[in-house]
């Protein structure tokens, strides 16, 4: 076996088994066991009126904020990267985003890497959910230009005193704003599944996060990122298992080994494992990362 992508591992932020110690257990024995990062997935609602059919399989939880879970990881932690995949920053003002974001990395010394979107794609995950933009007061339309804008509004915040940003959408007046990022800066990593907004993350971006649905439509994505000039990190979100299958120690393993190996030999730079969604309770999802690790010989701490 060659080398391999990054291991990160997702927290489990939403169902029954979401909550402080459950955080705490998966977060404190994926740095135990040697793994990268910790990663923490996006949903402002669910719909539940008539309209709305979960065509895409959307899981009907409430799901726990990804700051704020993050946070949690970061004072029960002291090594592990931790990593947003990906957070919808347009529902959020870009200073009020900015900040939220530079005081995590600041609590956590350095350690945040950010995923970020502008309210989902429409085939795979984050799925975009038009009634989470009227909830959060910003028009389907501010997506494209306007996230753009947003992001560059964001940056402007972790530059130096005073701040100034005067945009089409966006309007800072010239003022002090922090904590700045622990750093240089915070490394933001798009979502993105087309090829134009894939090829956008190539030209703004210092990465891009996708999943491997279907691992031919991941080829093609890592290239089109690559064509388009993209230097920056690759994040595969990966399933060893698929929700629903059985779920064993030695049939995650495989399943991790299999799509390490794919998303290495496509260009990928880091996998996040989804556990959170295979129904199991911290317990279990901790047995599944001591059988890989034990196969990888992780290097530990």
């Amino acid at each position: 076996m060659g080398d391999l992508p990054r291991i990160g591992i997702t927290l489990q932020n939403f169902g029954p088994y979401a909550g402080p110690d459950a955080i705490v257990t998966v977060a404190q024995a994926s740095e135990r066991l040697g793994f990268h990062s910790l990663s923490v997935s996006d949903r402002l609602l669910i719909p539940v009126g008539p309209q709305w059919t979960n065509d895409a399989g959307v899981p009907e939880w409430h799901v726990w904020d990804c700051v704020e879970v993050l946070t949690w990881a970061a004072a029960h932690t002291r090594r592990i990267r931790l990593a947003t995949g990906v957070l919808n920053t347009i529902f959020q003002p870009p200073a009020v985003a900015a900040r939220r974001l530079a005081t995590l990395d600041q609590l956590s010394q350095g350690r945040l890497d950010v995923g970020i979107g502008q309210g989902g794609g429409t085939r795979l995950p984050p799925y975009y959910i038009p009634e989470e933009f009227t909830a959060a007061g910003i028009p389907t339309g501010r997506r494209g230009a306007g996230f753009v804008e947003h992001v560059a509004a964001m940056r402007a915040c972790w530059g130096p005193d005073p701040v100034e940003f005067h945009g089409e959408h966006y309007e800072i007046p010239p003022s002090k704003v922090g904590p700045k990022p622990w750093g240089d800066g915070i490394p933001l990593r798009f979502g993105a599944i087309a090829r134009s907004t894939i090829e956008r993350a190539a030209r703004i971006g210092d990465g891009f996060v996708t999943t491997a649905v279907n691992w031919d439509d991941t080829r093609d994505q890592i290239r089109w990122y690559r064509e388009a000039g993209g230097s920056g990190t690759v994040v595969v979100n990966a399933f060893a298992v698929m929700p629903g299958g059985e779920v064993s120690p030695a049939r995650f393993t495989e399943g991790a080994l299999s799509a390490l190996d794919r998303a290495g030999d496509l260009g990928g730079d880091e996998v996040h494992l989804v556990t959170s969604l295979l129904g199991l309770d911290p317990q279990g999802q901790v047995d599944l990362l001591e059988a890989l690790a034990d196969r990888l010989s992780l290097p530990t701490p």
